[in-house]
């Protein structure tokens, strides 16, 4: 009597038994290089630094009236006539954004190096380089 798996053949019977092949001109992979194959991939490459990007916000640049300008050009007159005194200030600017529309307000606190009226740049003690059309406000105790 014949056994009844006997009959049953298997599509890979032909081959299941054959030696594993190796090539002559690729070296054999190792199990991590192998693996590294199957790693996930990332196909938005940048995507969470342009989501972050996105959302970080900017601030819009406040526009001065005449009155709020002849203001800031009286202070700097008179931080320019006590100069040799170096009183300290504290100037708040606008910061244009390098990459996105707006900006941000900073406040620069220091003692004034030099009014660089053809540049038209304030330059404080520690080089910070700030633009006067883009000053909005300056406070100190020089102003009473």
């Amino acid at each position: 009597m014949t056994n009844q798996n006997d009959c049953i053949t298997n599509p890979y019977d032909d081959i299941i038994y054959l030696p594993h092949s190796s090539s002559t001109t690729h070296p054999h992979m190792s199990a991590y290089d192998r693996a590294a194959q199957f790693a996930p991939f990332a196909a938005l490459t940048g995507h969470d630094a342009a989501i972050t990007e996105t959302a970080r916000l900017t601030e819009t640049r406040v526009e001065l009236d005449e009155y709020s300008k002849e203001d800031l050009n009286q202070r700097l007159r008179i931080i320019q006539d006590q100069m040799d005194e170096q009183p300290e200030v504290s100037i708040t600017y606008f910061q244009p954004d390098q990459r996105k529309s707006g900006g941000a307000y900073i406040t620069a606190v220091g003692y004034i190096k030099k009014i660089d009226e053809y540049e038209r740049t304030v330059v404080m003690q520690d080089d910070t380089r700030i633009s006067i059309d883009q000053i909005i406000a300056i406070e100190g105790e020089i102003y009473g």
